[in-house]
């Protein structure tokens, strides 16, 4: 089996690393990468066009920015595209963008999986990431040699369109998990205790998190502030878990505090940095 990846950056890059480790041939295209793997010799090869890889793969990953930019890559791929192909897009993209696509595909007998990852571009590149999924059983069970080389743990959770919807929903969490996070630490520090026992603390009890266990810990108590994943790439997909309450006609009191907060950053914070820096609107002495 041959796998293209469409889309080298450091996801894509991190998960064809794991592809080529775990004995696959990979092919790739991304217009920003001229040479990678170089090393590995005929196993990976760099195509120019995606198209491309359409004749000369059995699967096509795409790790790309946006759902605008996946549907841009699946009109140009579908003249070209063969049936019994099957495409994982690991975007995190918006669940109506992915039955539109999937709809298109399947008109010339392509499979398409949505399959939004979590761990970032350390766990891309150990082939551990999270993955949850949303297609059908056959297609999904059809490509499970490949996703055991990318992921540690993966959740089927309905067809298509899905695996998108609860990629949004997790972020949207995390996102209000990073300012509770440094509201809790602020309180914590009013009352005279070390931002570090206040997370150690909490972390021993039911007001932990992902984000209490991992990102205070990993990036912003120590400073490095180099997760790999952006501003711009979670207020993108703030904005996605906004457009879904409001599709989905609902009033989220909380979600919506998450989104204010994350939109008022956008004036103090780059897109550029890395996007636990959003304690800065609370702990600015930690977040320097």
């Amino acid at each position: 089996m041959k796998v293209g990846i469409i889309g080298l950056g450091a996801m894509g890059r991190g998960m064809a690393g794991s592809l080529l480790e775990a004995g696959f041939q990979v092919a790739g295209h991304d217009p920003a990468v001229s040479e990678m793997f170089a090393d590995k010799g005929e196993a990976f090869a760099l195509f120019p066009k995606a198209f491309d890889l359409c004749a000369d793969c059995d699967t096509i990953i795409l790790s790309l920015p946006t759902a605008a930019v996946v549907e841009t890559v699946i009109d140009g791929m579908l003249n070209a595209a063969k049936a019994g192909l099957v495409i994982i897009d690991t975007t995190t993209s918006h669940p109506d963008t992915s039955v539109r696509v999937s709809a298109l595909l399947a008109a010339r007998g392509v499979a398409y999986i949505d399959a939004p990852v979590s761990g970032g571009p350390s766990a891309a590149a150990t082939g551990s990431l999270g993955m949850v999924l949303g297609g059908s059983e056959d297609d999904i069970s059809g490509v499970a040699p490949v996703l055991d080389a990318i992921t540690r743990i993966r959740t089927h959770v309905g067809g298509v369109g899905a695996g998108h919807a609860l990629k949004i929903i997790n972020n949207a969490l995390c996102a209000a998990n990073l300012v509770l996070g440094a509201e809790a630490v602020r309180l914590g520090q009013a009352y005279g205790l070390d931002p570090q026992n206040v997370i150690t603390g909490v972390n021993s009890g039911s007001g932990r998190s992902g984000v209490t266990e991992v990102n205070f810990p990993r990036w912003i108590l120590s400073g490095d502030f180099d997760s790999g994943f952006t501003m711009k790439l979670m207020r993108k997909d703030v904005r996605l878990a906004r457009d879904l309450i409001a599709e989905a006609g609902l009033s989220l009191d909380m979600m919506g505090a998450t989104v204010a907060a994350w939109e008022d950053s956008e004036t103090a914070i780059a897109d550029g940095e890395d996007f636990n820096r959003i304690v800065a609107t609370v702990l600015e002495d930690e977040a320097k």
